[in-house]
């Protein structure tokens, strides 16, 4: 009897209808073992046991073809030898080949299973380990290799090397390396370390991924290296990265997705100006620093502001207008009017920083009106990086007087760009600031160091490549009265493309269809236009972009909290609200009650999911302290992610911030895998005595009654004929749902509209 132990490596395989994922595995040869997936209700720990210590993934992109290496390093924390096989799931259609295994630097030849073979091989290990993790895996080929052995406290160093033949959509070559081996261990990788090389023949124009924040580097046109690295982390997600090539000055590139038709679909934009040489002349601009100089700054804060001050100062271009605006209970500049940057006006700016010191009260409406007042130029693109660690204290001090006076003073479009030092700040008023002056908030927490926060907001700005920006989408098939074909799109305006910057844009579109896209604006003085073509899917028959969902989500509900936050509570956008969280499983500090394993099955009717989201949606009246920095930093995570949240593991759970600590808090009661989200109920205890049972639940049966609806429930044992009956006819997405339900949980989940209680 062969026993599953443990997911090590990763590849991906593509079928004609949809992107599966699919892992490596080690299987335990004729040694009975319970399975070390994260199973907090087992009774004895499994006596052999492995510790995986670092995962390694170094791939070369060559135009379409994949080159990847993948080494991992695994520990025999048992006190036996183990008899150990490796197989590895792999596409049907050829798209990998030159497969070699490595043990150790042994190479081990791997024996290739047809689909047929594979699939009984995969449901063989899910009866015999009655685990249903190898479901998302069924239809697939499969590598075996020969049998090797293990010794008891053996480290063995597993390297996987292959060639892969990437696949090419919506004008972007798209590499994804699995990494979600979270279902499979218990404890943190050491290390996980993923370097992803492009090499083209023609210049990279976009270059993103939706998985993760990644660390992009570009040497010249034609290369650029992506990173990702962690330490002691369970991978949450798979690694994707997308990417563009072609000529010109500018590019764009639409991804669409539409699940249902007749319904509006979802669309990601992505837009990146070129990479300047490292000599190429950039355009002039203006840039104002209004920092805090209160009693409240001094110390280690006034130190960090003045350095932050100083990274600014030295990293102007030549020609640039630029001043500092210094104050506390009064207001002075470093000069009466602004300043043209060169060497001599920087050094002189530099000695100006060091001579401030804190003391005195906080005048942010003299602060920030001053500094408005003196951009009179609309021509080049204006800055404002203003810094504060408190609350108004002389002159004006009512929140909304501020914001429409500098409101008022801005008459250039400047970007407003407000720092909130520490928790004593108003961060309501900071965030209108930034949203009535085309701007973004950024919150240094008290344990953070503001030059960092300044420097890497002003290294996104440093170079604004094209300025008032505009973007246009013109569809073919759309007339007139039927209204604008795009909705609900974030952000809803663009002021300016910078060098290095990738434009995300996200929205919602009513027609299917060929559209022409117009970005315009200026560079530098000069008016310009550039068009580029997209088609908009009229029905998507798999997931492979259901991340474009995700994204659009998050980014909405990131726009109805701030709604909510200016204008109050509003019933239909707390609905949307708790729908939005509810559905996509992107929790937030008013509805992290979803994923409250403990609550009843009622906790998921409407009305009271309502009325708690209401409940907690009063925490927005607080502006100041944790409570007030906590709710405004997340909430412009939302508004501004790239990518979307990380599926919540089983054991790691799905993440969030608490607004009473600031403190990012794990939840268990959620699990996720691509687009599918299931949430754990307690059912009502039956035995005395008895432990209450789990179940899982869909959002489309979250509201079903197991006894009132009984009739139109069908019932499958796991692991039965009935039940592989039923995964046969499965999709691999239906699959992934019955893959993540483990231990003793029961799952309701409705399939092709027939729901089945699987227990």
């Amino acid at each position: 009897m062969r026993r599953l132990l443990l997911a090590l490596m990763s590849a991906w395989f593509v079928s004609a209808a949809t992107a599966v994922w699919a892992q490596g595995l080690m299987i335990v040869v004729d040694r009975p073992v319970p399975l070390p997936r994260p199973v907090t209700r087992l009774p004895n720990p499994p006596t052999v046991t492995y510790a995986i210590k670092e995962l390694d993934v170094h791939a070369k992109l060559i135009d379409q073809i994949a080159r990847v290496q993948v080494s991992q390093t695994f520990v025999n924390t048992s006190g036996r030898q183990i008899e150990a096989q490796f197989v590895f799931p792999l596409p049907y259609d050829g798209a990998i080949d030159q497969l070699t295994l490595l043990v150790d630097g042994k190479e081990f030849p791997a024996k290739l299973l047809p689909a047929a073979e594979a699939r009984a091989r995969y449901e063989a290990i899910v009866r015999s380990n009655r685990d249903p993790a190898l479901l998302e895996w069924i239809g697939t080929g499969m590598f075996q290799t020969n049998v090797f052995p293990i010794p008891p406290g053996a480290e063995r160093k597993i390297t996987l090397t292959y060639n892969q033949l990437l696949r090419k959509d919506h004008g972007l070559t798209d590499f994804l390396f699995p990494l979600s081996t979270a279902k499979y261990t218990g404890k943190p990788l050491e290390k996980v370390n993923i370097e992803v090389a492009i090499e083209s023949s023609s210049d990279i124009k976009n270059l993103y991924s939706p998985t993760h924040l990644v660390d992009i580097q570009r040497s010249d046109t034609k290369h650029a290296l992506v990173k990702w690295t962690r330490s002691n982390e369970i991978p949450g997600q798979d690694f994707r990265l997308l990417y563009d090539v072609g000529t010109g000055p500018l590019s764009a590139r639409v991804i669409s997705y539409r699940p249902q038709e007749g319904e509006d679909g979802y669309f990601l934009m992505l837009a990146s100006p070129p990479v300047a040489a490292a000599n190429a002349e950039r355009p002039k601009k203006t840039v104002l620093f209004v920092v805090d100089k209160s009693g409240s700054m001094s110390g280690k804060k006034i130190e960090q502001a003045k350095a932050a001050l100083k990274f600014v100062m030295n990293n102007l271009h030549e020609g640039d207008l630029f001043n500092i605006v210094a104050y506390d209970g009064n207001v002075e500049s470093f000069r009466p009017e602004l300043e043209r940057y060169n060497d001599e006006t920087r050094k002189a700016a530099i000695g100006y920083v060091e001579g401030l010191y804190a003391g005195g009260g906080t005048n942010i409406f003299g602060s920030v009106t001053a500094a408005l007042n003196q951009l009179k130029d609309s021509s080049r693109p204006n800055f404002v990086l203003f810094l504060t660690d408190g609350l108004p204290t002389i002159g004006e001090t009512n929140e909304s007087k501020i914001v429409a006076a500098a409101k008022g003073a801005n008459g250039v479009r400047a970007r407003v760009l407000p720092f909130g030092v520490g928790y004593d700040v108003n961060s309501r008023l900071l965030d209108r600031l930034a949203r009535e002056n085309f701007g973004m908030s950024e919150y240094v927490r008290p344990e953070e160091d503001i030059e960092a926060h300044v420097a890497k907001v002003y290294s996104r700005i440093a170079s604004p490549v094209m300025t008032d920006v505009a973007v246009n989408f013109e569809f073919d098939a759309v007339r007139t009265e039927d209204g604008p074909p795009i909705n609900r799109q974030y952000p809803a305006s663009v002021v300016d493309l910078f060098e290095g910057e990738q434009l995300v844009i996200v929205g919602r579109y009513k027609k299917p269809g060929v559209a022409k896209i117009s970005i315009s604006g200026k560079v530098g003085s000069e008016a310009k236009k550039f068009d580029f073509p997209a088609e908009f899917a009229t029905k998507s028959n798999d997931g492979s972009f259901g991340f474009v969902e995700k994204l659009w989500a998050t980014r909405r509900i990131g726009e109805i909290i701030d709604q909510i936050d200016l204008n109050g509570k509003n019933a239909e956008l707390v609905k949307e609200l708790v729908d939005l969280s509810t559905k996509h499983g992107i929790l937030t500090p008013y509805t992290s009650f979803l994923a409250d394993e403990n609550s009843g099955t009622r906790s998921f009717a409407i009305e009271e999911r309502l009325g708690r989201a209401r409940s907690n949606l009063d925490s927005l009246s607080i502006a100041e302290g944790k409570a007030g920095v906590s709710q405004r930093a997340g909430k412009g995570g939302f508004q501004n992610a790239t990518n979307a949240p990380a599926p919540a593991s089983a054991s790691a759970g799905a993440l969030y911030r608490e607004i009473e600590s600031d403190k990012e808090v794990r939840l268990k009661g959620i699990k996720q895998l691509n687009n599918e989200t299931l949430y754990a109920r307690k059912l009502p205890q039956t035995e005395a005595g008895k432990k209450a049972k789990q179940i899982l639940v869909t959002p489309e049966t979250a509201e079903m009654d197991l006894e009132k609806d009984k009739m139109q429930i069908k019932t499958i044992e796991r692991f039965s004929d009935d039940y592989f009956a039923l995964i046969r006819a499965n999709t691999a997405a239906e699959n992934q749902i019955l893959a993540l339900q483990e231990d003793d949980d029961e799952l309701l989940v409705k399939l092709r509209g027939q729901a089945y209680l699987v227990k």
